[in-house]
């Protein structure tokens, strides 16, 4: 279990910004050589990156390098930098095919490497096609890009995203057909505090494990929607009590405040406790 409420894009051209991360209260941070670093920048990016790595002091947070992909003039230098790295993975754009996921380890395996992958689903083939790919051991989470997507459908960002419910839902589905851990994409109006959450909290009841963010500001709320309160921790630790009593008197049912306790809530309880448990390991 590794919580990833709050998932930080840093700009890997913003050294400052970087060093920064270390003390903010984000579950990970991508260090982007993508999208947030012009082509005349891409190697000063990578040098720093790999500078803010090696420096260390960013404690419990998992450290991810989002490396440009292998079709572009970048992504090859990025992975034979990063493919023995001190990172949890590497994260990829726009991927659409199993062949690409096999190009991308053969590259991360001729660099000395072995890694985890996250994979940017972000194109509509990307999302039709997703369990034809996304099934690899080797990948570990998946990321919604959708500033892309929207994008790519000729469509437009709206404040209930419902014009991208289906392409979100089908995600959210494959993800879980295949046990893996989904991010929602990025909320762009980062000063709308409102709009965020009620994106958060939409991405929350649809299945997402956690936001991705563009700014430290929105670290907060992510953590808030996306994380367990502590009534929430308190009544799965009183589900699984009365569970297990249920269990240990040859019962296949328990109450709880007049509800029904099933072995699916004991499950999600278990869930959720884990998920606390992990928290309260990072100190």
């Amino acid at each position: 279990m590794r919580p990833r409420r709050s998932v930080l894009y840093m700009p890997g051209a913003n050294a400052r910004a970087m060093e920064k991360a270390k003390n903010l209260p984000c579950d990970s941070i991508i260090f982007d050589l993508e999208d947030a670093v012009s082509p005349d920048s891409k190697s000063v990016a990578r040098n720093q990156v790999e500078s803010a790595i090696q420096s260390g002091g960013y404690g419990y947070r998992e450290l991810v390098v989002r490396c440009n992909s292998l079709h572009s003039p970048w992504g090859k230098a990025d992975v034979e930098r990063f493919a023995c790295a001190d990172v949890a993975a590497l994260l990829f754009p726009k991927i659409e095919s199993a062949d690409e996921i096999a190009q991308i380890l053969d590259a991360i395996d001729d660099a000395g490497g072995t890694k985890q992958i996250w994979l940017m689903i972000e194109t509509p083939k990307g999302v039709l096609d997703v369990r034809t790919f996304a099934a690899h051991p080797n990948v570990e989470v998946l990321v919604m890009g959708t500033s892309d997507l929207v994008k790519e459908l000729r469509a437009e960002h709206t404040a209930d995203r419902s014009n991208l419910a289906f392409a979100l839902q089908q995600c959210v589905l494959s993800a879980r057909l295949l046990d893996k851990e989904i991010l929602d994409g990025v909320h762009l109006d980062f000063r709308n505090q409102q709009s965020l959450r009620e994106v958060c909290s939409g991405g929350r009841s649809m299945g997402f494990d956690g936001k991705t963010l563009i700014h430290p500001s929105q670290i907060e709320t992510a953590n808030e929607v996306f994380g367990h309160s502590e009534a929430s921790i308190a009544g799965a630790y009183a589900v699984l009590e009365v569970w297990q009593e249920a269990l240990a008197s040859g019962k296949g049912v328990a109450v709880l405040d007049g509800k029904l306790v099933e072995n699916l809530h004991a499950a999600e309880a278990e869930r959720v406790i884990a998920f606390a448990e992990a928290l309260a390991a990072r100190g």
